[in-house]
């Protein structure tokens, strides 16, 4: 509030309001983004923290990209929160969407890169073995130690391709709320 005085002695009070600005944004879109993008991140976590609990089993050495994937899926549940928290609060700016989704993308990018070569590097990769191991050698049926151990190791080697399909969703999938965000932003002005 401003305050002048006129030549008679009198106070002439003026009050400014300030326009708050608000964002109308696609209802069904955000809500599909969302949901897929915290299936993805569950199916991540959930995928590797059983692999790591499957390499502790045997004795081996954990790989860093599990506990790297495992961190930024749970920060992009965590990220959806605030997310959810600004929808509520009626204060979801399209440049926080555009700077935490782009952040989250090249993260995710970094998880796409590594899981693709582990899948499909150039030696001893997860589908060579994979195909070497499990999908080419089909034990006979029946209830035996050799059909369990075969059928875990195939639900390894698909766990494999879920992670990697998953991670490339949500790479595709902040890229297209970084763009409904620009398209929100542009709308408005």
């Amino acid at each position: 509030m401003a305050s002048t005085t006129t030549a008679s002695g009198s106070l002439v009070y003026e009050r400014r309001v300030a326009r708050i600005h608000k964002y109308h944004w696609p209802a069904l879109q955000l809500n599909v983004w969302m949901l897929i993008m915290l299936v993805a991140s569950c199916t991540i976590i959930g995928v590797f923290a059983t692999l790591i609990g499957v390499q502790q089993r045997l004795g081996l050495h954990v790989p860093w990209y599990f506990a790297y994937f495992i961190s930024v899926a749970a920060l992009t549940i965590v990220f959806l929160g605030i997310l959810l928290w600004l929808i509520s609060q009626r204060r979801l700016l399209p440049s926080i969407v555009i700077i935490g989704a782009f952040m989250f993308f090249v993260l995710w990018m970094v998880g796409l890169i590594v899981t693709s070569i582990e899948l499909w590097g150039p030696t001893g990769s997860v589908s060579s073995n994979c195909n070497l191991l499990v999908f080419n050698n089909t034990p006979d049926p029946g209830n035996n130690q050799g059909n369990l151990a075969w059928l875990e190791q195939r639900s390894i080697c698909q766990s494999w391709q879920a992670v990697f399909a998953f991670a490339l969703v949500g790479a595709i999938f902040f890229l297209w709320i970084i763009v409904m965000a620009v398209q929100v932003f542009y709308d408005e002005t």
